[in-house]
């Protein structure tokens, strides 16, 4: 699984011109799933996102966590981040998990999210989504659960 982490002071997500996930100060992930990823990898970035410490402490210096900093989280399926730019000019998906399993496990992820005590708001999986952010910072991270990143 991959996932492109941002820092924001608000985010939202409409579909056909609807919100149907909304945040304000957290994280907003953008969540792709490739073949062969499994619940460990959820599991392992569900922690990893929750306990990352990269919200401000009293001396304005990265040091507290998603859930010390009291922030929520808006999670989007993005199922482009499998994909490959390595040959060509058109991108290959080829290492996209089939739709099905792909929103098991994000469903899963979010789950497991959610188990932390943290504020979960989602996209509408498959849709074609807006994604509305003001990131803060910019603080941007890639998160990569077959990199382990202790």
């Amino acid at each position: 699984m991959k996932i492109v982490l941002q820092k924001v002071k608000e985010a939202k997500v409409m579909v056909e011109g609807q919100v149907v996930g909304s945040i304000d100060r957290g994280l907003c992930l953008l969540v792709g799933v490739e073949k062969g990823d499994r619940e460990v990898d959820a599991d392992y970035l569900a922690k990893k996102v929750v306990e990352l410490r990269i919200f401000p402490d009293e001396n304005a210096k990265m040091n507290l966590s998603l859930k010390e900093a009291g922030g929520s989280i808006l999670a989007v399926s993005q199922f482009t981040l499998a994909g490959s730019v390595k040959k060509g000019r058109r991108p290959s998906f080829d290492n996209a998990e089939t739709p099905a399993k792909a929103a098991e496990l994000f469903d899963y992820f979010v789950k497991k999210l959610r188990e932390q005590g943290v504020r979960v708001e989602t996209g509408v999986f498959r849709a074609m989504m807006d994604v509305y952010l003001i990131n803060e910072g910019p603080v941007t991270f890639i998160l990569d659960s077959r990199i382990k990143q202790l």
